[in-house]
């Protein structure tokens, strides 16, 4: 009964979402018919894709509804749409307030409450050996759909002011030279969670859950596992709270998103963004797809647990935003709490599958546009350098198009002419911020099994 309800569901879903797209196309070919009545009908099926949510009552649901309302009001109400920014701001600060101690506690209880210093050492050799092998193939696969599609070839667009300016910006963080590697250990752990460094929170916390395993006094110990418990007990019905404040987030980052950015130049660069999703499409398809099935992950019950993530991961193109609801659908899909609060946090970091598929594809892109035409050799080692540059930076805003610059600089390339994606790097964003969370899931899920403690 449940699975007819969410076909019948997703069909309705589509059947109106079809029909909405296609009151757009109409309206831009019969420019003398009133535009006031698209308006009013695509409101009124936005208007039942609401009913549907609130009937069925899925957190998923309503995101996808938000999103539509979004881009809808960001068209047609921009400076109203301007305002809305903030929804998706507060939506983001309250979710970076929770994620260091959901992570230190579940960390904390994983390990000290139920592993051993062996397993520690193995689980996450595992997920660095994993998350190595599955980036990798993440790169070539992006370097395999531009030289297919050829998307930068004939491109003549230049970047707008407001973009050029952004790089500046973006760059100027590259101007202080850090120790990447040095960076993984937190100095201070207040300014560690005040500066959202989550690789560095999770290194603490492993040191410290190890620390609390090797305490002899059982009192002592007990004592500060039983905190820990209570903390992430509190920190995951704190993010039952604040996920209903998620569809107003995504609603007003989409429709902000959409006033700022505009229609018109992503005409001119849609070819590089259907590269870029066909290419996250086949990534999910030809390689997390069997990795799955090899593991022996049930599809079906790991789809409904990342249905929400990756929703909101999509709608927010923030990894941030869907760390908590991850962890969470997680272990109740049967990862256990030290696997799942090791391999997803550290994963933030090492397994970007959509990122690091998104730099070579990009980086090729731009080099396309620029009218140089690399050999598989040039191509290659870009992909070498992009193994190396895209691990460690998580914490650095805008990092993606900070390594993309510094890719484009050793080709010989001014690293602004790089600026020119930042028009569309919202609508990349959130496909390839979505296939990071479902790879780090999915990580999660591989390591369980091949500990022989997935329970799913």
């Amino acid at each position: 009964m449940k699975i007819f309800q969410s076909f019948t569901t997703v069909f309705w879903y589509t059947v109106i979402f079809i029909h909405i797209g296609l009151l757009f196309f109409i309206e831009s070919k019969v420019p003398f018919l009133n535009p006031q009545i698209f308006q009013l009908l695509r409101f009124m099926l936005m208007a039942l894709l609401l009913v549907i949510s609130f009937k069925r009552k899925k957190l998923a649901l309503w995101i996808f509804s938000a999103m539509i309302l979004g881009v809808e009001v960001g068209m047609d109400f921009p400076a109203f749409a301007l305002e809305t920014e903030r929804f998706g701001k507060i939506f983001l600060r309250l979710i970076k307030t929770l994620v260091a101690p959901l992570i230190f506690a579940t960390l904390v209880v994983g390990i000290a409450g139920h592993s051993n210093l062996k397993q520690v050492g193995r689980i996450g050799l595992k997920s660095i050996l994993y998350f190595e092998i599955v980036t990798t193939v993440a790169l070539f696969i992006g370097l395999l759909a531009i030289n297919i599609s050829q998307a930068g070839i004939g491109v003549k667009v230049e970047a707008r002011s407001a973009d050029k300016e952004k790089s500046t910006e973006l760059l100027a963080q590259k101007a202080e030279h850090k120790d990447h590697f040095v960076e993984i250990f937190p100095e201070n752990i207040s300014k560690a969670i005040g500066e959202n460094q989550v690789l560095q929170v999770v290194i603490f916390s492993i040191i410290f859950a190890i620390g609390l395993g090797m305490v002899k006094h059982e009192q002592h110990k007990k004592t500060m596992l039983n905190f820990a418990e209570s903390l992430s007990e509190v920190m995951f019905k704190f993010t039952d709270i604040i996920m209903f404040l998620a569809p107003l987030a995504v609603f007003g980052a989409l429709a902000s998103t959409v006033a700022k950015s505009g229609v018109d130049i992503l005409y001119n660069l849609m070819k590089l963004v259907g590269t870029l999703y066909v290419a996250l499409i086949v990534f999910v398809t030809c390689v997390l797809l069997p990795i799955a099935l090899i593991a022996k992950i049930p599809i079906r019950k790991f789809i409904k647990a990342v249905t929400e993530p990756v929703t909101l991961a999509f709608a927010t193109a923030s990894s941030e935003a869907a760390l908590p609801k991850a962890l969470e659908n997680m272990e109740a899909f049967g990862v256990p709490k030290k696997i799942v609060a090791f391999v997803i946090p550290t994963g933030y970091s090492f397994n970007l599958d959509g990122t690091t598929l998104y730099l070579s594809l990009s980086a090729v892109f731009v080099a396309q546009m620029c009218g140089v035409d690399l050999s598989i050799g040039q191509q290659i080692s870009i992909c070498i350098v992009l193994m190396l540059t895209s691990k460690g930076v998580a914490g650095v805003r805008g990092a993606s198009f900070v390594i993309l610059a510094g890719t484009v600089a050793t080709m010989g390339l001014d690293p602004e002419k790089a600026s020119v994606i930042l028009a569309i790097d919202a609508l990349m964003d959130m496909g390839r911020t979505s296939v990071n969370v479902l790879g780090n899931c999915l990580a999660s899920a591989v390591i369980a099994r091949s500990e022989g403690e997935l329970t799913a």
